[in-house]
C-alpha cells in the first residue's frame, strides 16, 4: 500500500518484478482512469487497487476474467456491508441500487493482465450523466483491501477450475435480470437498444433486438 501514485494499474503493469497475486493499493490516485480512457475521479477515503494475473495456456478465455473480477468485488462488498441492494452491470460495474458504486478496469500486456478496482467507500464523485453511490465511510481502504484480495483469489481459482458456462451462470445470478431493457453505447456517437438476453461463456453480452440476438463484446450499458 502506498500513499500516492498516478495509476495503480499502470504501475503494476509496468513492474517487471510483479508476480501473480501481487496487489498495489494507493490511498490517493492522481491519474486513475476508467473504460474508454475516461478519467476516474479519485476522492479521499475511496479504494484504488490493482492486482496481477498471469495467463496460462489452460486458462479460460482471457476476456471472461472480467466475470471473476465482478464476482470477487460484489462478494467482498457484500461481506463488508451486508444486506445492500448490490447488482453487477455488464461489463464491469457494481451498482448500489440504480447508482454506480464501483468499477473495474482490466488491462493486458502479453500474458499479464492487471485488474484494477475503484470503489466508493467514503464518497461518491459527481459524474456527468451518471449517478454514483458510496458506502459513506462504512470501512476504510485498509480494511477493504484484504477482503477484496481474499475474494479475488477464490474467484480466480474457481474461474480456472469451473466450466465457462457455469461461471457465466454464477455471474448472471448477481446481475441485472434477463429481459432488462438496455441501451449499449459502443462509442460516443453510436448506440443500440434491446433487452438483455444473458451472456456468452466468454462474457460477451447478448442483446435481443427485433427477434434477433446481437453478441456485443465491448461497450457501455445504460439501464
Amino acid at each position: 500500500m502506498v500513499e500516492r501514485t498516478g495509476s495503480t494499474n499502470a504501475d503494476l503493469l509496468n513492474d517487471g518484478n510483479a508476480i501473480e497475486g501481487d496487489w498495489l493499493v494507493a490511498m490517493t490516485q492522481d491519474a486513475g482512469r476508467g473504460r474508454q480512457r475516461r478519467e476516474w475521479v479519485s476522492e479521499a477515503g475511496n479504494f484504488f487497487g490493482s492486482t496481477l494475473v498471469v495467463l496460462g495456456a489452460a486458462d479460460p478465455a482471457p476476456q471472461s476474467l472480467s466475470l471473476a473480477a465482478g464476482l470477487a468485488l460484489i462478494e467482498a462488498v457484500a461481506v463488508a456491508v451486508p444486506s445492500q441492494p448490490l447488482m453487477l452491470k455488464w461489463p464491469n460495474d457494481l451498482m448500489l441500487g440504480h447508482s454506480k458504486l464501483a468499477g473495474i478496469l482490466l488491462e493486458r500486456n502479453g500474458d499479464r493482465v492487471v485488474v484494477g478496482f475503484g470503489v466508493n467507500l467514503s464518497s461518491a464523485p459527481k459524474l456527468e450523466g451518471r449517478d454514483a453511490a458510496a458506502l459513506n465511510g462504512a470501512l476504510l481502504p485498509q480494511a477493504f483491501a484484504p477482503l477484496l484480495a481474499g475474494s479475488f483469489a477464490r474467484m480466480l481459482s474457481l474461474w480456472r477450475s469451473s466450466t465457462p458456462e457455469a461461471f457465466a451462470q454464477a455471474w448472471l445470478v448477481r446481475a441485472h435480470p434477463v429481459g432488462t431493457h438496455l441501451t449499449v453505447h459502443s462509442s460516443a456517437d453510436e448506440k443500440v437498444t434491446g433487452t438483455f438476453d444473458g451472456i456468452d461463456p466468454d462474457g460477451a453480452l447478448r442483446l435481443r433486438r427485433d427477434g434477433e440476438v446481437d453478441v456485443i463484446r465491448a461497450g457501455d450499458v445504460e439501464l
